[in-house]
């Protein structure tokens, strides 16, 4: 029996729904341990080197893992890729910034991975430092580029399943009213 595969076409058709679930709910899981940690440090006055959010709590060493955090970056970016040729007009609009946003999110990300693998670190800093990291903190610049990641996309999928925006569109995930 022949094992079924999934590809790009239906990816972006029929199972797009489906995909585009199992996106979000990784998304919004490491949305989530972004804003733990936030609110480990700023609620309840954890000291940042103790804010780890959920997972770094029993696994510390995610928090401080470049390879754990480019590749997240890097699925974010193959999973916005992936699934944009499903989105039309106005929500392939929104989709685009989002990856646009990401594109960034990924090379900042790619840069901190190159410094720990060298053991040279941007404008000689003590450690791995991004680009936008110069001008402020690890920790609230990653919940900024979350949310402004997060938010297009959002909007992107709310307009995708608006019938009326779905000129076009390979898929059935449209909303019936």
């Amino acid at each position: 029996m022949a094992t079924p595969t999934i590809s790009a076409t239906t990816l972006n058709g029929r199972h797009h729904r489906t995909a585009l679930a199992i996106f979000m709910v990784i998304v919004v899981a490491h949305w989530a341990e972004h804003l733990v940690q936030a609110m480990q440090v700023y609620v309840w006055g954890w000291p940042l080197s103790e804010a780890r959010g959920v997972l770094g709590m029993p696994f510390p060493w995610l928090v401080t893992s470049e390879w754990m955090h480019y590749g997240y970056a890097l699925l974010m970016l193959v999973g916005l890729v992936l699934l944009r040729k499903g989105f039309t007009g106005r929500s392939r609009t929104w989709w685009n910034i989002s990856l646009g946003i990401q594109v960034w999110h990924h090379l900042e990300h790619l840069l901190l991975l190159l410094q720990k693998l060298s053991g040279v670190y941007l404008m000689g800093r003590p450690a791995p430092t991004s680009i936008l990291q110069l001008v402020a903190p690890r920790m609230e610049l990653h919940l900024f580029y979350n949310a402004v990641v997060f938010a297009p996309m959002v909007v992107a999928m709310l307009l995708h399943r608006r019938p009326a925006e779905q000129t076009g569109a390979t898929c059935s995930c449209a909303v019936a009213h």
